[in-house]
């Protein structure tokens, strides 16, 4: 049973995709399709998420596509689909190419500087171990740790990050069990927009995803696409949906595939 707490009716949006020639479904990762782990290697999509998926790419009606931050390559391995779809990573910085690789942009070299010294802060203060360096962006995780030591990580990182990013005119993005500091405008509000603009404007299009860097994907897609937050709990959001995983994100794809099928 999906969530009944909706700005945007689910069944008219249903009736929508039955309709339209193409679709395309956007999707997070951690925390979305995967639930999330301390050791990030370990975060593998629920039970039935890849095989969903892979039957939804098979008619070729369906464009689906990972946006995550993570590097595009790590997710590979997890999803253990063949062919992969789409996954444009580090908050869309990272494109994918035709031949399967990824593209990526020239960073400044005074970016490339403040990446360096954000990453060295975190490691003279001992916690090189909780980095996660990545195209146009260090993460700093503490999913897992205590409450009291994960609040004093944060408060030594962002001593040392904050004067870094406004220099350099970085931005700080916090998420579910750590923080990041970023390119500027690397978000996934941006890679949606850029998404956008590369299909149909009568395609069909949907966005699922978990966390706060989620919300600018869901305010990018106002009035163009249907938004769905996919957490265990309810959080206010920009969302038109909210679903619980597994069951009813489950359920979600399941109704997607069948109009794949057969309701075209």
């Amino acid at each position: 049973m999906l969530e009944t707490r909706v700005k945007r009716n689910v069944e008219d949006f249903l009736e929508e995709l039955a309709r339209s020639r193409e679709s395309a479904l956007l999707l997070d990762y951690d925390g979305t399709l995967a639930p999330f782990q301390a050791d990030r290697n370990r975060a593998f999509p629920y039970p039935g998420i890849s095989g969903l998926l892979q039957d939804i790419m098979k008619p070729g009606h369906t464009r689906v596509v990972l946006i995550t931050g993570r590097c595009a390559q790590d997710i590979v391995p997890l999803l253990g689909m063949v062919p992969v779809p789409e996954i444009w990573g580090a908050y869309g910085l990272q494109r994918p190419k035709s031949d399967g690789t990824w593209e990526m942009p020239v960073l400044d070299p005074a970016v490339t500087q403040a990446l360096a010294e954000a990453a060295q802060w975190v490691d003279d203060l001992g916690f090189g171990n909780l980095i996660e360096p990545k195209p146009g962006g260090v993460a700093v995780h503490w999913r897992g740790l205590e409450d009291s030591l994960a609040t004093s990580i944060r408060e030594k990182v962002l001593l040392g990050w904050l004067p870094v990013a406004d220099r350099a005119r970085m931005t700080l993005q916090h998420f579910d069990g750590g923080v990041e500091i970023q390119v500027p405008g690397s978000n996934k509000g941006e890679a949606v927009r850029e998404f956008l603009k590369s299909i149909d404007p009568a395609t069909t299009v949907a966005y699922l995803g978990d966390d706060q860097p989620d919300e600018h994907a869901f305010l990018a897609l106002r009035n163009r696409g249907l938004s769905i937050l996919v957490r265990s709990e309810w959080r206010e959001t920009e969302a038109d949906l909210w679903l619980r995983p597994p069951e009813e994100l489950l359920s979600f794809l399941l109704q997607w595939l069948a109009i794949c099928r057969f309701g075209r």
